[in-house]
């Protein structure tokens, strides 16, 4: 729902975010109070809400001024802005019963947009029975909302899902370890810092890896996400007889995610995406020596942060949400360069995610989601090179599960983890193989 808040607060007339309250999520239902001395107008609100992929059901409008009357019928002039907003409906003689014009008025009704350019102009059809909850001083805005999907953002997105049972923001960040087809918060973004606690082995050789990772991600139009990922690893390693460790930063990947595919219902949606990236030949290369770690030398390669030179990914995203079950899955597909002399094979992974919504069980408002995740993954890794020459043994077939729980503490701030684990670990002699993955990492939308 942050995404519905940032995308109102763009309009003249919105007050600042924080002012902006979502009174109900599944019903997608918010309040603020406009600026007084700026005029509404529902259209503007509509197409804002569109471009940040809401489509705005109705609204109603309090508002308070004064009554005048003219050829074409009744107006509420408001004092400090000077807009005069007309009045119409089957209801309209039974809400100015008793009044006059030149009197003071206060009305709440169903507020529209009539008209285009330079001859729209609002139209409020009072409503029976419905009470303001502010002062005759304030005006009051009400909407439902048809959500598509938020955290993603997963943006049209969005912080990324569609009005199910906890349909926020922070819902369209889930997965973790799987590539999400959503969208972080349109004309905003996320700060995803990453702690990977890795262990690896090759017979009596252990490695132990900690890695940081670093995302910023910025969502300039509803369908498209841009992305720069930046990897810094500590690496240690110990075979019985000599051990060492080494620390650098890896290879910088830059991101763009063109989401081609939605299909929105109430409490579900379909989306789908395609995400390129471009891996650069940025990180440390130097492995340790023989004299420090007496492996084969494709083995010591290994103890770099990186895997290869230039490296371009492709990866396809699909997810689909109903109620409080949420599936998805990506294929990518890595082409590895060989950066002086050495590359590890090119790669194909599939992804699965599996998320259910724990808590909360009975949803108000944005904030204390807790999701269980299961995310599957399978690698098929070739052969790999150096010097020139294919390496025999380097080859791999892996398939990991990782469970995993995502909490939004806050609806612009999440806390996550997960433990990955092999299943399968069909590895030849030379590639090092992944005993367990310990992810825990937060996020922030801004």
């Amino acid at each position: 729902m942050y995404n519905i808040q940032k995308a109102v607060s763009r309009l003249d007339y919105a007050p600042k975010l924080k002012e902006i309250e979502i009174t109900d999520i599944q019903k997608g239902l918010g309040v603020f109070i406009p600026k007084p001395d700026k005029p509404v107008s529902f259209a503007a609100l509509k197409t804002t809400l569109k471009n940040a992929g809401y489509v705005l059901d109705s609204a109603d409008l309090t508002v308070s001024g004064t009554l005048t009357k003219s050829d074409t019928g009744w107006t509420i002039t408001v004092p400090v802005s000077k807009q005069s907003i007309a009045l119409a409906g089957p209801n309209l003689d039974k809400a100015l019963a008793g009044a006059s014009e030149g009197s003071t008025i206060e009305l709440t009704g169903e507020w529209k947009t009539v008209g285009s350019g330079v001859s729209a102009h609002e139209v409020l059809s009072p409503v029976p029975n419905k009470a303001s909850a502010r002062s005759s001083k304030e005006q009051l805005f009400g909407a439902w909302f048809e959500q598509a999907r938020l955290l993603s953002c997963e943006d049209e997105d969005s912080m990324e899902r569609v009005p199910r049972a906890v349909p926020t923001e922070a819902a369209a960040l889930a997965p973790i370890r799987v590539t999400s087809p959503g969208l972080t918060v349109y004309k905003g973004g996320a700060f995803t810092p990453r702690l990977y606690l890795i262990k690896q082995s090759l017979g009596p050789l252990e490695v132990h890896r900690q890695v940081v990772n670093l995302s910023l991600s910025y969502t300039p139009s509803p369908r498209v996400q841009l992305e720069v990922e930046a990897p810094f690893s500590r690496t240690s390693y110990d075979n019985d007889i000599t051990s060492g460790s080494g620390f650098g930063i890896g290879n910088v990947t830059g991101w763009a995610k063109y989401r081609f595919f939605r299909k929105v219902k109430t409490y579900g949606d379909q989306q789908a995406a395609v995400r390129f990236g471009l891996e650069l030949p940025t990180g440390k290369k130097d492995p340790p020596t023989q004299a420090q770690i007496d492996v084969p030398a494709f083995v010591r390669q290994q103890l770099t942060p990186i895997n290869g030179g230039l490296s371009p990914h492709f990866d396809v995203a699909y997810s689909q949400a109903g109620g409080r079950i949420i599936f998805g899955g990506n294929a990518e597909g890595i082409v590895r360069t060989e950066r002086d002399g050495f590359r590890m094979g090119h790669e194909l992974r599939i992804n699965t995610d599996l998320e259910y919504v724990l808590l909360p069980r009975d949803y108000q408002k944005p904030g204390g989601e807790l999701f269980t995740i299961l995310e599957t993954t399978f690698v098929y890794r070739g052969t790999g090179r150096l010097d020139g020459l294919s390496v025999p043994g380097s080859t791999a077939t892996e398939y990991y599960l990782a469970p995993g729980l995502q909490y939004a503490a806050r609806p612009r701030f999440v806390i996550e983890g997960s433990f990955q684990f092999p299943v399968v670990r069909n590895t030849g002699p030379m590639t090092l193989r992944t005993n367990r993955n310990l992810l825990l990492g937060v996020k922030y939308l801004f």
